[in-house]
């Protein structure tokens, strides 16, 4: 009869590494909870947070905060939307869901002209030599108005607008150190209304000056949940985009400097009207993440002097313009993984 094996102990390097593993992953869940409660707090509370605590406590819990609660507000599991019951239809296929924007004061320039582009507007402003701001729908994914819609990975050149006297020339921004940001943007246009209405996205009366970091990182990312994500999952939204006002520093080619840019983004849906407003600065890091940007429409408003959604009834506008979202709008959990694979893009 064969003699039974002996268990080996396991040695003590070994049980040190599986315990230090344990800890590790530990450690890891600890600082991704901690920190996805930390940042679904108001804006003004982690600011006050950031200026009492070391840095070495409020920059882990930032940096864990920002991945794990973009994921968990992306399913669902943490957040809360503005969202308000409301009887009367959706206009669809409008470019505005409420009304045009309109002007109340200062600092909104007096010398807005609106350009109606088909399906977006530029309210441009000769004096600042870009879009005050431009709204445009997005219907969803595969539901195009046009029978042939356009590749957006083959982008047009930009041109000045003809039509407009004050125009910049597409060169206006060469060695700036700025990128031409679209308001109205290429891609969710041109896949939903087809070639000629991308072209106009190209001209120069729906650029404004965007750094690169802002252009090519939470820009793109909020433009990317608008023309795949949202509009897929709420059907057709509604958006406004627009720049806040600079320092009074312009290019040498005269068009002036915003300091910040926002979007609004309106969806209709069976439980109501839900909105969220973004603004981001133009100095935002790279990586930075929207959800830490988020604003109500009210306070939007007094930065503009703009009356956004002027025609939605009081009853509803009132409530809806003032709260603030605390979550970018769900996705579920297709969408919360599109969410991290575009980010290793």
């Amino acid at each position: 009869m064969a003699k039974k094996k002996k268990k080996q102990p396991v040695s003590l390097a070994r049980r040190i590494a599986r315990w230090a593993a344990v800890a590790i992953v530990a450690s890891q869940l600890v600082l991704a909870g901690c920190g996805d409660w930390f940042v679904h707090h108001p804006r003004e509370w982690i600011a006050g947070k950031c200026e009492s605590l070391p840095r070495f406590v409020t920059t882990p819990l930032l940096a864990y905060g920002d991945r794990t609660g973009d994921f968990t507000d992306a399913i669902g599991l943490t957040g809360s939307d503005a969202v308000y019951e409301y009887d009367e239809d959706a206009p669809n296929g409008s470019v505005f869901f409420a009304g045009e924007p309109k002007r109340v004061s200062s600092p909104a320039p007096g010398d807005i002209q609106v350009l109606q582009r088909g399906d977006f507007a530029v309210a441009w402003s000769p004096s600042l030599k870009h879009p005050v701001w431009v709204a445009y729908h997005v219907p969803p994914p595969g539901d195009s108005t046009t029978a042939t819609p356009a590749d957006p990975l083959k982008r047009p050149s930009f041109q000045k607008d003809r039509s407009v006297e004050t125009s910049p020339l597409a060169t206006a921004y060469e060695g700036s150190g700025y990128d031409r940001g679209h308001l109205a943007p290429n891609y969710a246009i041109a896949t939903r209304f087809g070639e000629a209405a991308q072209k106009r996205t190209f001209l120069m009366t729906n650029v404004a000056p965007q750094t690169p970091s802002l252009n090519r990182g939470a820009w793109r990312d909020v433009e990317h949940r608008i023309a795949d994500l949202w509009s897929g999952r709420y059907g057709e939204v509604w958006v406004i985009v627009g720049a806040l006002p600079g320092r009074g520093e312009r290019l040498p080619s005269g068009v002036e400097i915003p300091s910040a840019y926002y979007q609004i983004v309106v969806a209709q849906t069976d439980d109501g009207v839900r909105a969220l407003a973004i603004v981001l600065p133009q100095n935002i890091s790279p990586n930075a993440y929207p959800t830490r940007y988020i604003a109500s429409i009210a306070e939007l408003e007094s930065l503009t002097g703009i009356d956004f959604l002027p025609e939605l009834d009081s009853f509803i506008a009132k409530p809806l313009k003032a709260q603030t979202p605390t979550r970018l709008w769900p996705v579920g959990f297709a969408g919360a993984f599109k969410l991290i694979a575009a980010r290793f893009r």
